[in-house]
């Protein structure tokens, strides 16, 4: 068996403080600007705030095209509804998984008035070819997904695509079998004070980690709080919490290589394509 090369730390990218929807304070840093994508994905926000005018405004419907976008709930009680009529409810620990497709109107607005709203927004491309399917929306409830202690102190939560040790092996609530075109991992970790974990990453995906609470290091290299950490090549990753334990996402996928055009909310290969998105929205017929 070949011995896993382990992924060093390439580059950091630190969350900026940014404002979304009607007013919703966060911190971007995957896709702050252009440069710092990382294809497949194209953007990560991170929100938390006990501060209700933080939140409290939300993100009022709004359309999209041409990508997946991913909300990970950890603290909080958030509503979705779309146009196809799909209503779901995110409390602590479940996730939304939103393939906009051709075209989805949809609003994300918060159900509390006061206490602490947090968690996380990804954004995955897709495909030229996938583009234009069919909208798809699906609600996954914390208890759905699939949890493990894969060695001591270390507690893992595999939301997409599926991990494997010599005696563990977790499959994601979504994409379990790769089945989507960038074959998406999503985990959540939470690392026990100096404990550690060596995690397969596909040598064929880009790959981050985004420390969001306490202290934790990959191989020798500290991360930072409150940003995503690029990994370079290699087969693995080698997790460690620091003194006070820490908590972080894992997020790899596969590289789709092409063109990205956005304009907002839209995200496709040409600006011709962005017009007729534009075009599209203003006739009504965006998500028709």
């Amino acid at each position: 068996m070949a011995i896993p090369q382990h992924r060093p730390l390439l580059r950091r990218i630190p969350g900026q403080d940014a404002s979304d929807g009607a007013g919703v304070r966060l911190k971007r840093s995957i896709g702050s600007m252009p440069a710092l994508r990382l294809d497949p994905f194209l953007m990560l926000d991170a929100f938390s705030s006990d501060r209700p005018d933080d939140y409290i405004a939300g993100f009022p419907d709004h359309p999209h095209r041409g990508f997946e976008t991913v909300t990970y709930m950890l603290d909080g009680h958030m509503q979705h509804r779309d146009h196809m009529g799909n209503t779901g409810d995110l409390g602590p620990g479940s996730v939304q998984w939103m393939t906009a497709g051709r075209g989805i109107i949809h609003s994300e607005m918060p159900m509390q008035r006061d206490g602490r709203m947090r968690g996380f927004q990804l954004w995955i491309n897709l495909p030229a070819a996938l583009k234009m399917q069919s909208p798809a929306y699906r609600d996954i409830p914390a208890d759905a997904i699939p949890s493990a202690e894969p060695a001591e102190g270390v507690h893992l939560r595999c939301i997409a695509g599926h991990l494997e040790g010599d005696t563990w092996r977790l499959a994601g609530a979504v994409n379990a079998n790769g089945e989507a075109a960038t074959d998406p991992i999503l985990c959540d970790l939470w690392l026990a004070p100096h404990a550690g974990i060596t995690l397969p990453v596909p040598d064929t995906h880009a790959a981050f980690v985004y420390l969001y609470e306490g202290a934790a290091q990959v191989d020798d290299a500290a991360l930072s709080l409150d940003s995503a950490h690029v990994l370079g090549e290699g087969s693995a990753v080698s997790l460690r919490g620091g003194d006070q334990g820490g908590r972080c996402l894992l997020v790899a996928g596969k590289p789709l290589g092409e063109p990205i055009v956005q304009y907002g909310p839209f995200v496709m290969n040409t600006r011709e394509e962005i017009e007729q998105a534009l075009d599209d929205y203003r006739r009504g017929v965006l998500a028709a």
